[in-house]
């Protein structure tokens, strides 16, 4: 059971830690580090007070250490006692504003790094700019009583990666930092690049367990692809490969009573459905000028309605302080009127899942089916897709048989089903958990790093 110490900075003593009796643990202690820095102290037990570690000025001064008043987890191995974690939260889009650093996405990383109390770390943002490699230091931004702060801090024991999209995740420079903690420093970094869906589809629809949750699914390659899938499904979906936001989603509909294709999409703020009596016509009209080849074509499926409006389910899992995979998160998206997807900007609202269904009964199969799926795309993720997963946002349709299917699989799952006043507690403890995934990573690259960097 790991516990959390509060931290205290004394004048009193030089090149000296004291620590509670619990930690002696047998261990001849002779170095206290936080981050990637250590500095060679003298331990002596604490004598008073059991809860806290006391830390001479000039070794604190030595290691950069903030002094925030945060309680923090101890972890001793091979002489020496690690304070933390210190993680770094990666991301871009930086501005010189103060009390805006991130734009439009400040008032998110100030909710994220507001749970480190709770949580037992010291949480910071950087980018590529703030680092120093001579030095092996970060000026980290810190979210601190309400207020930002710069410190200038170690490398962090943990990276979180936050970049905002595929663009920044593709600038060389960026690349090159996460390459370089990561290899030439050994830090482990989580949540590492934006998922591609027809590569997430091509590497979970080989696993026994999971390929029933799976929507037919292919690269578009020609109009004959397409109208089989009509004729199999009356519907089928056209996706950006990395797409996001449902931009770009087009559905197109085949009546077998008239023989006409309908195109269903969305321009600018306006949901449009068009008529064509060919597919031909469709693709010409709509897609002219447009490469395909980005494409993807899945299945359409007769989902769940409420109201008449098209039902889907945003389900989050995050790992926790043990490593383990948990359900954070569920809530119900309706579709806007006319809309191809549930996307909140396209009209769609989120609803509560005990909004939607009318008996406790339906609500708890719904909940059951949903979160054995998601826990087990999680694990089959972990499996099969490269670099250390922390948290996923899935995408989910019950079709009307109460059959599971997965549509989307977010690395970096967006926020507005947390705008609804009865998901806020959600909200947190999503937060809470990206957060203390890092704890485990942290302990796990100290105590066993043969099973971070295998």
């Amino acid at each position: 059971m790991r516990k959390q110490y509060q931290i205290e900075i004394s004048d009193s003593a030089s090149k000296t830690v004291y620590i509670p009796n619990e930690l002696n643990l047998h261990t001849h202690l002779t170095k206290l580090a936080f981050g990637t820095y250590s500095k060679d102290a003298a331990f002596l037990l604490q004598k008073t007070k059991k809860n806290s570690i006391v830390i001479s000025k000039d070794v604190a001064d030595a290691l950069h250490f903030p002094d925030l008043k945060i309680p923090l987890h101890a972890f001793a191995n091979k002489g020496t006692l690690y304070l933390g974690p210190l993680v770094g939260i990666f991301t871009s889009g930086f501005t010189s504003f103060p009390l805006r650093p991130v734009g439009d996405r400040t008032l998110f990383f100030a909710k994220l790094l507001s749970v480190k109390k709770t949580v037992g770390a010291i949480p910071y943002l950087f980018g590529d700019q703030h680092i120093n490699w001579e030095q092996g230091t970060i000026r980290g931004l810190f979210y601190h009583e309400e207020g930002w702060e710069t410190f200038e801090v170690p490398f962090p024991n943990v990276v979180y990666d936050r970049l905002p999209n595929r663009k920044s995740e593709r600038r060389n420079e960026l690349k090159e930092v996460r390459d370089r903690l990561q290899k030439d420093y050994l830090i482990p970094w989580y949540n590492p690049g934006f998922f591609n869906k027809l590569d997430v589809y091509e590497r979970l629809q080989n696993d026994e367990d999971i390929s029933h949750y799976l929507p037919e699914t292919h690269p578009f390659s020609s109009f004959s692809v397409i109208e089989r899938m009509l004729a199999d499904y009356g519907h089928v979906f056209l996706k950006p490969i990395n797409g996001s936001l449902g931009l770009g989603i087009h559905q197109i509909i085949y009546d077998k009573k008239d023989g006409h294709y309908y195109c269903r999409y969305r321009v600018r703020d306006e949901n449009r459905l068009r008529k064509f009596n060919s597919l031909e016509n469709l693709m010409g009209n709509i897609f002219a000028g447009r490469s395909l080849s980005r494409m993807l074509v899945q299945q359409g499926i007769h989902l769940l309605r409420h109201e008449q409006r098209t039902i889907d389910f945003r389900i989050h899992t995050n790992k926790d302080e043990n490593g383990e995979w948990n359900v954070t998160a569920s809530a119900a998206k309706m579709a806007g009127h006319g809309s191809v997807t549930t996307h909140v900007k396209s009209g769609g609202e989120i609803k509560t899942l005990e909004e939607l269904f009318e008996s406790d009964a339906e609500k708890a199969a719904a909940v059951e089916k949903l979160s054995e799926a998601a826990l087990k795309i999680s694990k089959a993720l972990e499996r099969n897709m490269e670099g250390i997963i922390g948290e996923i946002g899935f995408d989910f349709g019950l079709d009307r048989n109460g059959h599971v299917w997965l549509f989307e699989a977010n690395s970096k799952p967006g926020r507005s089903i947390f705008k609804h006043p009865q998901l806020r507690e959600f909200d947190f403890l999503t937060r809470k958990l990206s957060l203390a995934f890092a704890v485990f990573l942290a302990e796990a690259s100290i105590m066993k790093p043969q099973e971070i960097f295998r």
